[in-house]
């Protein structure tokens, strides 16, 4: 089969705007959380996000092409930029029509809409953007990139709600591997953090309103969990076939191994409860994988604190792995940077190479009050040195969307 590897990564998120920063960040077990700025949110029941700081769009795409923008797409373009500098990959030395974009978004352009429904209302029709359109399409971001670098292979937007930029990875490896492409650039971006998105998801119950303490709001796995935190970012990875990876010398990070999805067919926002489906999704991964549940050295979990979500995934977890998913280390970094929707997969896909590289697990936050429902290794509060050869990443979304990809470390002549 078609070897499929990782030789560049971009972050623009909650805790960082790059990469090391990110990382090192996460290591720390900093909180990403803090009370809203980007709008008054002095009226809504939940008043906290895992917000970006000091992203400055116009620095980096200047005024003009910055306006045209909706901030996922920002977020996008920026993360690719660092991703590619970071492969070394130089769009003007590889053949543009073997290079492909799959983007993951949960809810693309919102802003843009958004924006353009109060200009509807309150200063007529005649007055909306004549980019409204492409800046609220979820395929937009993956547009702009390959017309930024000339990239004439497959390009798409994937949409699974939280699935998504796991999904994306996914399917990009299996683009290579069927051999459409020579690289994609694949992962997820998100901004969603508005006052029609955080209104809603508060109607839902799904949010975290633990105001007065934002930095302890996302707590997954405890007992005390009351919902998940907003984020926003975006995560980006640069895939190559082997071959081509070894034929320009790229430094290698690690390889995708095995990628796996489901459906639950139950329900549009919960997740079974005894985790079936999410259970089927790994399930898959590791038979793409040739692996069995024992040669999991770690799992970055979908974790996203709500009561219904961790008790699930917990139960997909032992129903898969056994009695081994006591042994395995398992964390949620969405403890630190609240959960970035879409784009959620493409970030903590870059958490379990990190910690292939360095050998170091990164913890779950805010674990105080153990619940006996959720009872396997969680890395609590403080990051764990270990080495880690493979390791899982698991995301699900409404619609009963599941995705896993699993990420070895890069083995000259291994199967």
């Amino acid at each position: 089969m078609t070897r499929v590897v990782i030789t560049g990564m971009g972050a623009i998120t909650p805790l960082g705007n790059d990469v090391e920063t990110f990382w090192r960040n996460v290591v720390a077990g900093r909180s990403g959380v803090g009370p809203i700025t980007l709008f008054d949110a002095s009226a809504m029941k939940t008043r906290i996000a895992a917000e970006v700081k000091g992203f400055d769009p116009e620095a980096w795409f200047g005024r003009k092409e910055a306006r045209r923008m909706d901030r996922y797409a920002q977020f996008a373009l920026a993360a690719t930029q660092q991703a590619l500098q970071d492969a070394r990959l130089d769009p003007a030395h590889v053949d543009r029509e073997r290079v492909g974009v799959i983007l993951g978004t949960g809810i693309g352009g919102i802003g843009a809409l958004v924006q353009g429904v109060e200009t509807l209302m309150t200063r007529g029709p005649d007055r909306i953007s004549p980019f409204m359109v492409p800046m609220m399409l979820a395929d937009t971001a993956p547009g702009l990139i390959a017309i930024a670098y000339g990239f004439r292979g497959p390009n798409m937007a994937v949409v699974t709600a939280c699935a998504s930029g796991t999904n994306a990875i996914g399917e990009a490896v299996n683009l290579i591997r069927r051999g459409d492409a020579d690289v994609v650039i694949a992962g997820g971006a998100e901004a969603a953090i508005l006052p029609v998105a955080v209104a809603a998801f508060n109607v839902m119950g799904a949010i975290s309103t633990r105001n007065e303490e934002p930095e302890r709001a996302s707590r997954p796995f405890d007992r005390t969990r009351d919902g998940f935190v907003m984020g926003e970012g975006a995560g980006i990875l640069i895939l190559e076939r082997l071959e081509h990876a070894r034929a320009r010398g790229a430094r290698i990070y690690a390889e995708v191994v095995g990628y796996g999805t489901s459906a639950d067919a139950y329900h549009i926002t919960a997740p079974l409860e005894n985790g079936e489906g999410a259970a089927l999704a790994m399930r898959r991964a590791l038979a793409d994988a040739g692996l069995s549940p024992r040669d999991i050295d770690y799992i970055n979990a979908h974790g996203t604190s709500t009561p219904l979500n961790d008790k699930s995934e917990t139960q997909a977890i032992k129903a898969v792995f056994g009695e081994a998913a006591y042994d395995v280390p398992i964390s949620s970094t969405k403890s630190m940077i609240g959960h970035l929707l879409g784009a959620a997969g493409a970030v903590e896909a870059i958490v379990c190479i990190r910690a292939i590289t360095d050998g170091v697990i990164p913890p779950t936050i805010n674990y105080e009050h153990p619940d006996p429902e959720c009872d396997l290794d969680y890395v609590p509060n403080v990051a764990r040195r270990k080495p880690v050869r493979t390791a899982m990443s698991n995301s699900f979304g409404f619609g009963g969307h599941n995705a896993c990809v699993i990420f070895r470390r890069y083995e000259d002549g291994a199967s």
